[in-house]
C-alpha cells in the first residue's frame, strides 16, 4: 500500500496504490492541501483495464499487447479520478493542447494522424511564447464563465506537459489533406468526433452528464476543421484560422 497527495485540475485527492508507478507518474503534482477524496486500486481494477487493452486490440484488429500491472494500475487511476471528476464539471478529452500567449488550442483526432506533429510545428514557429499542456489527455473544466484546460501526468508516449492551465479558445478537429485548410464548422457535424474522443463512463446517469457538458462546451467555443500536410505553413494557417476577426 502506497498512499500519497496530489493536485490535479484544482481537485486534492490521495491515491492509495499496489504499485509506486502512479506517484512516479504523478509526482509533479504532488500536494499538501486536504484531499477531497481518496481513489483506492485493486487487483480487479488492473484486470478490468486488461479485459478492457485486449477488446480494444481486437476491436482495431492488432495484437493483443501485453502491459504491466504497474502500467494498467495508472490506467485505472485516471479512470476513477476522471469518473470522479465528472460531478465538478471536468471532462478528460482525448488531444493534443498547446497554449499561446496564454491562450489555450486543443487539436484532437483519431490515432495516427497527427496531433503531436502538429503541436510541434507550433512550438517550433512560436518558441517561447508556446507552452505545452498536454499532448494526449488533459483535463476541461467546462463551467458557466467558459472552459479551462489542464495539464494531466498521463500525457502520451511522448510524454509532454505541464503542470499548469489556461483558458480554450477553440478545438480543431485534425485531418491528414494535401493542402492546408481550416473551416469553422457546427456542433452537429463535430459532435460525433467530440463524443469519441471524450471519457465516456458506463455508469448511466455519469453519461448523460458527459453529454451536458459536451453541449455546454459547445456553447463556449469555436470548433474547426482543419486538413494538413505537417508542413510548418499548417501551424500559421491554423493559427490564423482560429484568430480571424470572422471567429471572435
Amino acid at each position: 500500500m502506497i498512499i500519497n497527495t496530489y493536485k490535479i485540475a484544482d481537485t486534492v485527492f490521495a491515491i492509495d496504490s499496489l504499485f509506486e508507478e502512479v506517484h512516479e507518474l504523478c509526482k509533479d503534482y504532488v500536494s499538501e492541501e486536504s484531499i477531497e477524496f481518496t481513489i483506492k486500486t485493486d487487483i480487479a481494477d488492473i484486470e478490468y483495464e486488461r479485459r478492457r487493452s485486449e477488446q480494444t486490440d481486437l476491436k482495431e484488429g492488432i495484437p493483443i499487447r501485453h502491459f504491466s500491472d504497474e502500467y494498467l494500475e495508472t490506467l485505472s487511476v485516471y479512470r476513477h479520478l476522471c469518473e470522479r471528476l465528472i460531478d465538478k464539471g471536468i471532462l478528460l478529452f482525448h488531444g493534443s493542447v498547446i497554449a499561446v500567449d496564454g491562450i489555450a488550442y486543443l487539436f484532437t483526432a483519431k490515432s495516427g494522424t497527427g496531433k503531436s506533429t502538429h503541436t510541434r510545428l507550433w512550438r517550433e514557429h512560436f518558441g517561447e511564447r508556446a507552452v505545452m499542456i498536454n499532448d494526449d489527455k488533459p483535463l476541461l473544466k467546462i463551467a458557466d464563465s467558459g472552459v479551462t484546460v489542464y495539464g494531466t501526468p498521463w500525457d502520451g508516449k511522448h510524454r509532454i506537459s505541464t503542470n499548469t492551465s489556461a483558458p480554450l479558445k477553440a478545438i480543431c478537429l485534425l485531418y491528414q489533406g494535401e493542402e492546408n485548410q481550416i473551416k469553422q464548422v457546427t456542433k452537429s457535424e463535430a459532435y460525433p468526433m467530440l463524443l469519441q474522443q471524450t471519457h465516456r463512463p458506463m455508469n448511466g446517469a455519469k453519461m448523460q452528464a458527459v453529454f451536458t457538458l459536451l453541449d455546454k462546451m459547445c456553447e463556449h467555443l469555436k470548433i474547426y476543421h482543419l486538413n494538413c500536410n505537417m508542413d510548418p505553413d499548417a501551424a500559421i494557417i491554423a493559427y490564423q484560422g482560429m484568430n480571424t476577426e470572422e471567429s471572435k
